[in-house]
This record gives structure tokens, sequence and C-alpha cells, in this order.
């Protein structure tokens, strides 16, 4: 049987979008961010990032980034 840690969700939320400036994180229009998908678990949330960053990579101005929603939805225990 699986620990209450182990069995715990640890949600991810993958997006990303066109970044103003190649030096820092805002986006370009953030009306038209790329909402992939939350994710499980962080091995999941990694593969759909990668994914959608392979798919980008000639587009210097575009991001994806991995947000760990676990931690904001239980600050205490993340």
């Amino acid at each position: 049987m699986a620990s209450e840690e182990e069995s715990r969700q640890r949600l991810h939320l993958v997006f990303g979008g066109e970044l103003k400036s190649l030096g820092g994180v805002d986006f370009r229009d953030a009306a038209d961010l790329d909402i992939v998908g939350i994710f499980p678990d962080y091995a999941s949330a990694h593969r759909a990032w990668q994914g959608r960053a392979q798919a980008t990579v000639d587009n210097a101005s575009m991001r994806y980034f991995i947000v760990h929603l676990h931690r904001f939805l239980n600050p205490e225990t993340a």
C-alpha cells in the first residue's frame, strides 16, 4: 500500500508563450498563452514541456514553463 506521501497528487501546470525579450519572462501577449495542461506528477509534466519546447525550438522567443501547483495549493507541505 502506498504511503500518504506517495499517494498525494503533485499537480503541475505546463504553459508558455512568446516573450517580449530573451532576457525576461514577460510575455508579448498574455491573452495568447499556450496552456498545455495540468499534469498529476512532475514526470508527465516534464514530458509535455519537453515536447512543446522542442516543437517551438526555431522561435527563440518562445518559452515554456512548469509550475508546481501543489506548492501553491499546500504551501506548508511543499
